[in-house]
């Protein structure tokens, strides 16, 4: 294989695990933080957040093989997916499989050496949450919400951290958080698939954005607004001190803000919806940021 070819299949392996993208890395990462903060009563360890990061990202990456594997075909069709290493050809299907479970196996790993005390709960939760994320990117075929899908694959992100911690589930904290999350997911990927939805309707593919209609704005913002009022009342039950609120009140006023200003667009545009979507990196940030402020 010549020098230049290693080097082009480099660069669409680190675009195919969207490396080269890291607001969607975030974006999982924020609510595994949120969970790791409301689990731990004093600061997680440096280590242990290095292994829930490198989680993240192993995660996310053969959850992204995965949807570009599926949506090969359907890619080419998509202004805003047909330069994707697979659809546009410049990755080879096999090297993606091998990268696909090589992320798998590395996931595996990295689960096992979080392990303590004969607690098997949460390789329970990674092997559980694996065909979630494998059978996703099908759904919008034969699903009308397939962001719903979606938020429940992100919900692992929550229910995993927590049971490495905790070692149960059974924690009114931790479902507080695990339904914000839920919310939040189905809010902004809603959004995020309004830039597609001329595409989907074309080719005849489901999204939330499609089958909601004119309830599109109002469920968003119910979406957000549970977000908020969820991650709230988790502090609450947390018995922390309310130094947050003020941050709280500032990321859930501009969650709203920011939907409105997408919906008063008369066309969806690629760059606004991206916008929107880097921004509730912003806004989860700044909630996680409530929850080490409280710690």
């Amino acid at each position: 294989m010549k020098l230049n070819q290693i080097k082009d299949n480099c660069k669409s392996i680190f675009q195919i695990l969207r490396w080269n993208k890291p607001t969607g890395r975030l974006i999982l990462l924020i609510p595994a933080g949120w969970s790791l903060w409301l689990a731990h009563d004093n600061q997680p360890s440096l280590d242990f957040i290095i292994k829930i990061v490198l989680g993240g990202l192993f995660v996310s990456g053969f959850g992204c093989i995965a949807n570009d594997i599926w949506d090969i075909e359907i890619d080419k069709k998509v202004l805003r997916t047909k330069n994707r290493p697979l659809a546009a050809k410049k990755l080879n299907k096999k090297i993606a499989f091998f990268i696909l479970i090589l992320l798998m196996t590395a996931s595996l790993f990295l689960i096992l050496s979080l392990l303590e005390n004969s607690n098997l709960l949460p390789l329970f939760l990674a092997l559980l949450a694996s065909p979630f994320i494998l059978i996703y990117p099908s759904t919008k075929r034969w699903f009308k919400f397939p962001q719903l899908v979606l938020s429940f694959c992100w919900g692992f992100a929550v229910l995993i951290p927590w049971a490495i911690i905790q070692g149960n589930l059974n924690s009114y904290v931790l479902w507080l958080c695990w339904l914000a999350t839920i919310f939040w997911t189905f809010a902004f990927d809603t959004i995020y698939a309004l830039a597609d939805k001329k595409y989907d309707l074309r080719i005849g593919i489901n999204s939330s954005a499609i089958h909601l209609k004119s309830y599109t704005q109002i469920t968003i913002q119910i979406c957000y607004f549970l977000t908020a009022m969820l991650l709230g009342s988790a502090l609450l039950i947390n018995n922390t001190n309310h130094l947050f609120w003020p941050i709280w009140i500032v990321a859930s006023v501009f969650m709203q803000k920011d939907t409105i200003d997408i919906f008063r667009q008369k066309e969806y545009s690629i760059s606004g919806v991206s916008k929107h979507f880097r921004n509730q990196v912003i806004y989860g940030s700044l909630f996680l940021a409530c929850i080490i402020i409280s710690n």
